[in-house]
């Protein structure tokens, strides 16, 4: 199975396998129906792409409901450290974060079901970030928590006084005084 679970329920690294020769490599970045295949429902109507320069933080973002989006995060060119925190009430892991460094290397990927703030910091000179999303972007419902907020306690892995973070993220809500409508169903 190319799915591995994380400590945080529902949020999956996907590993696809990986195809190599004499003439480089092949891998299905998705199949729809390795992911049912795992119990997974999906509906990928968004494709999105960014490029950033090292020491790039961008997020922590999420989508409320009835938009709320699941995301399926990988990198084409360059790693990232790829973020996640639980943001479903009642959830056993609200209020946690999980990282994992994703890069066109180890073609590493991060699925996140709705329900999570996701953000990432860039580790290498550029990278590259693709990302599929279930839910077309909605200005009105997006809503984040600020990267720096010491109660969700991120390493971005960035040395101090070298973040470049967008002044609306800088502008976050703390995790307390989030937005937030997600419920954990168990």
């Amino acid at each position: 199975m190319p799915f591995i679970p994380t400590p945080l329920t529902g949020l999956l690294i996907f590993e696809p396998k990986v195809f190599e020769d004499s003439r480089g490599y092949f891998f299905e970045s998705f199949n729809l129906q390795t992911f049912q295949h795992a119990g997974i429902e999906i509906n990928f109507v968004q494709d999105n792409q960014s490029s950033s320069q090292y020491g790039v933080i961008r997020g922590l973002h999420y989508q409320l409901h009835p938009y709320a989006q699941a995301k399926l995060i990988r990198v084409l060119g360059g790693a990232i450290l790829d973020v996640a925190v639980d943001i479903r009430k009642g959830s056993p892991t609200f209020g946690k974060s999980f990282s994992i460094e994703l890069s066109a290397e180890n073609k590493k990927q991060l699925f996140l079901p709705a329900g999570f703030a996701h953000g990432f910091s860039v580790l290498s000179e550029q990278a590259e970030v693709f990302y599929k999303c279930d839910s077309f972007y909605n200005r009105e419902t997006e809503a984040g928590i600020l990267y720096s907020d010491s109660s969700v306690n991120i390493d971005w892995r960035i040395p101090a006084g070298k973040e470049l973070v967008s002044e609306k993220d800088r502008g976050l809500p703390v995790f307390a005084e989030c937005k937030n409508n997600f419920t954990f169903l168990a």
